[in-house]
Order: structure tokens, then sequence, then C-alpha cells
């Protein structure tokens, strides 16, 4: 019962000195309160519902005049046994799950490796999916950055970084700031509940992190009354995500290469210069030193910089992948789906890349081996039929000396 109490306590959210009843200075609408965040919740709704809307009916015909066409894809014979196996136990078998396949079902080995390459690549999402998505991002992103820019390109602290905390924490707060704040937590609070049905990449782990580290570091900074400065985290995060989209986008269009290239070396700059220079030097830094020319730490500081460090975590690690491709790039090594995610790596093999390349490389090595088999089998016939040959003249020459 005394839980909800203690939680807030003015310690843990206030710089010391500082209590509750001085922000009661603030008039009640320019007072960053608790409540307030209840309405992110039927937003994140709202942006289910909208997105929804958009790419039933808006991201087609886009998708459409890009060039977005679904690929072909052959699909697996029916097979009630290997369905089952498929979708109940495992959609990549071992070798020893394949071998009592094989007994169970009659199939060869190849055929069944077979099937389950086939039927993997059923369930793969299609391009017109994945444009879908990176659509709908573009928009909220282009919307929001534009959006933030407006309201914040007026202000001191955009210009000044030590505004942030002049008079912390008894700062009012703008209505139009405080709906930059809901909407995007809501935007990122609707990212998490379709994060099971979208298109799966390989740092599922890593999103998931990303996305309810940026919803506990907007509320708390929200509740602590950290306006000033998450508005800037904000604008800077969607300044490099509207060139990934946009990138992602028309990689899955035909006839944009060059394009597609062009915007992901943009990206690539941006987001390396924004997260990894602009972030930890500017906004860190102001955190954790600037900050202390104001106040004494407190438990809240702490917090909120760990939260800060953890999203800096995950820029190096993204920035890990895009140096990555950027080098295949340079290489000329870098594929068309390479390109497409600078969050995912390769777009195409999300998820079960793996697989299928021991697949691939075991139907090659079966391939070579059975060429190279041929090859040998043909010589020792050829070699054979030569030798059986030069007897066979050798036996006449010495019948035809007798004979003489």
């Amino acid at each position: 019962m005394d839980l909800l109490p203690d939680l807030w306590k003015q310690d843990y959210w206030l710089p010391p000195g500082v209590t509750w009843r001085d922000m009661e200075q603030l008039p009640d609408s320019a007072r960053p309160q608790p409540l307030d965040l209840l309405i992110v919740l039927p937003l994140a709704l709202g942006f289910v519902a909208m997105r929804y809307v958009f790419e039933r009916f808006f991201a087609p015909p886009v998708g459409r005049c890009l060039g977005v066409k679904n690929r072909v894809q052959m699909t697996a014979a029916p097979s009630p046994k290997l369905e089952s196996f498929y979708t109940q136990q495992s959609r990549q078998p071992t070798q020893s799950e394949i071998v009592g396949l094989m007994a169970l079902c009659g199939k060869t080995q190849r055929q069944i490796e077979t099937w389950f390459r086939l039927r993997r690549s059923q369930d793969r999402p299609c391009r017109s999916k994945k444009f879908g998505e990176a659509a709908w991002r573009f928009v909220f992103y282009l919307t929001a950055f534009i959006a933030g820019l407006t309201c914040l390109i007026d202000k001191p602290w955009f210009w000044d970084l030590r505004e942030c905390w002049r008079q912390y924490p008894v700062q009012p707060m703008e209505k139009v700031h405080y709906w930059y704040y809901m909407l995007e937590m809501g935007f990122y609070g609707s990212l998490l509940l379709r994060i099971s049905v979208d298109v799966k990449r390989k740092d599922f782990k890593e999103q998931v992190i990303h996305h309810l580290a940026t919803i506990f570091l907007l509320s708390f900074s929200y509740c602590a009354n950290y306006i000033r400065i998450g508005t800037l985290v904000m604008l800077l995060h969607d300044s490099s995500d509207i060139l990934l989209e946009s990138a992602k986008m028309f990689n899955y269009g035909t006839g944009w290469k060059k394009t597609c290239d062009a915007l992901f070396i943009v990206f690539a700059v941006v987001f390396l210069v924004t997260r990894l220079v602009i972030f930890p030097s500017k906004i860190i830094h102001t955190t954790l030193v600037l900050s202390m020319e104001v106040f004494e730490p407190f438990v809240g500081y702490y917090f909120f910089n760990i939260l800060l460090m953890v999203l800096q975590a995950l820029h190096i690690f993204w920035a890990g992948l895009i140096l990555r491709m950027v080098y295949k790039f340079l290489k000329g090594k870098l594929e068309k789906d390479e390109r497409s995610d600078d969050e995912s790596e390769i777009e195409e093999e999300d998820g079960d890349k793996g697989g299928e390349e021991n697949a691939d490389r075991g139907d090659n090595c079966w391939g070579r081996s059975k060429d190279t088999l041929n090859c040998k089998l043909s010589m020792l016939t050829n070699t054979c039929v030569l030798n059986n040959f030069t007897s066979h003249r050798a036996s006449a020459a010495d019948r035809r000396s007798k004979a003489h």
C-alpha cells in the first residue's frame, strides 16, 4: 500500500531542495502531470488503426508507382506430416530429425530439405507488406520532424543547451510540446503493439529494447519535466529515420537502384553524425555535465542518464551494421536486399538466412560432388574403353604374327 506514495517521493523525481509544492507555482496547463500519460494508450490504438487504413488504401498505389512487385514463389507440395512438424516443432529440422522424417514420410533427405526451404520461403513477408511498413514510418517521421523543428527552432534551448536547465525544474510546458511528447509516445507504443505481427528482422530483440527504452525515457522525462532536452532527443532521432525509411521504400521498387544507393549513403552519414557524434557530445554531455551547474545529482538524474546510455549502446550496435554495409557497398559486394535496412542487416533473408544458407550450401556441395563424381566416372569409362581397345589391337596383332 505504501509503494505508490514512495514511487512519487520527491527525492526520486526532483533535485535536492525542490519539492512538489514548488512545482505548483506553474499553472496546471503548463505543468507536466503523471496522469497525462493515460492518453498514450488511446493514441497508440489510434495509430494502429490509422496504420491499417494507410497500408490498406494508400500504400499500395504508391508502391505500384514505384514499381513494387511481389516475387513469384514456389510453394511446397502438400504434406500433412511435414506441415505438422513445421508448425509444431521446428522450421529448421536437425540432421537427426530429418532422418526420422525420411522414415516417416518415405522421402529422401534432399526432398525433405527442399520442402522445408520452400515452406520457409512461403512464410517470408512479401515486398508490398515491407513497403507498406516503411512508407507508414516514413510518413510519421517526416511529419514529426517537420512539426518538431517548427515548434523548437525559435526556442532558446534549441541554440543554447544551457537553457535546458535554467530554473529547472520550474519550467513552464507549452501545449505544442505536450502534444509533441504524447504523439511520439503514442507512435512508439503502436510499434510495440504491432511488433509481433510486423516483419521480423534480425535485430528483433534490439528493436524491443529500443522501443521500451524510448517509452520509459519519454515517460520519465515528461514526469520529471525534462521536456526541453526530451524534445531535442526526439528531433535528433527522427532526422535520420526519415532517410532510412525512404531508402527502404525505393529499395523495394524496381528501377530505383541509384536513388536507393544515394539515400543509403546520405542516411549512413547522417546516422553516424547524429547518433555517434552529436548525441553523446551534445545531449549526453548536457545531461551529465551541464545540468550539474544548476542542481546536484539525484535518483532521477542517474535513471535518465542510464536510459540515454542504453540508447547510445544501441546506436553503436546499429552503427557497426551500417559500416559493414558501407564497406560492402564500396567493394561492390552489397546486394540490393542488404541495403534496405540498417537495423536488420539483410532484408530478404530475415530470420531464415542462416538456415537457408546451410540448406543451399548443402545443395551446392551435393551438386559439386555429383559433378565431380560424373567427371571421374567419365574419365574412368574413357580410360577403360581406351585400354580395352588397345588390348584388343595388341591381341589381334599377335594373332596375325603367329599366323604368318
